[in-house]
């Protein structure tokens, strides 16, 4: 199909890739598993889970070839909190973070750099219709993880294979949803 052809495409134009950013992705029903039909959950997987280990299995050879190749994937703190009626999306978010940390280790020894980054509440759609009762006004822009994005993408970074936690007033590198003693 037409996302296999992307990595040819992409390797005859440019030769390679520096960065790959995961952000796509759809909330899907906020319900109870047993009540979820299974295609609700299976599109809820495709799109959250499977485009982004489409993509980085097409992408990969094209990231091996830059100096400094960078995945950022996004993901959520639905990963770890696993609150009820948030199955399809927590569990797929639980997914891409698991998929980061495993492609992390499987390049450590390139220059490639993968980091999560659970972006916190952010003022979009998804989340007006995942919390409807939720003043919008009292939400950040998603342009405001700009910054942070682009010092993650830059040649200059470091870490890998962990998770950027942007939830709350301070931003905070974690490992698998815990933070990180960055002091020690």
């Amino acid at each position: 199909d037409s996302l296999d052809r992307l990595g040819p495409a992409l390797l005859e134009r440019w030769g390679k890739l520096d960065i790959f950013f995961g952000n796509g992705a759809i909330l899907g029903p906020i319900s109870p598993i047993g009540h979820i039909i299974a295609k609700e959950w299976d599109d809820v997987m495709l799109v959250n889970v499977t485009a982004n280990f489409r993509l980085i299995r097409i992408l990969d050879p094209l990231l091996q070839r830059s100096d400094s190749g960078r995945v950022i994937l996004m993901s959520s703190a639905a990963a770890w909190k696993r609150r009820p009626y948030w199955g399809p999306y927590s569990v797929s978010k639980a997914a891409v973070e698991a998929l980061g940390h495993t492609y992390a280790q499987e390049v450590s020894s390139t220059p490639i750099k993968v980091m999560m980054v659970d972006p916190g509440p952010l003022r979009t759609d998804m989340r007006a219709n995942a919390v409807p009762g939720e003043d919008p006004m009292s939400l950040r822009e998603p342009s405001a993880l700009v910054p942070h994005l682009i010092e993650m993408a830059a040649t200059s970074w470091t870490d890998t294979g962990r998770l950027f936690d942007f939830s709350g007033p301070t931003p905070r590198l974690c490992d698998f949803g815990k933070p990180v003693d960055v002091t020690a």
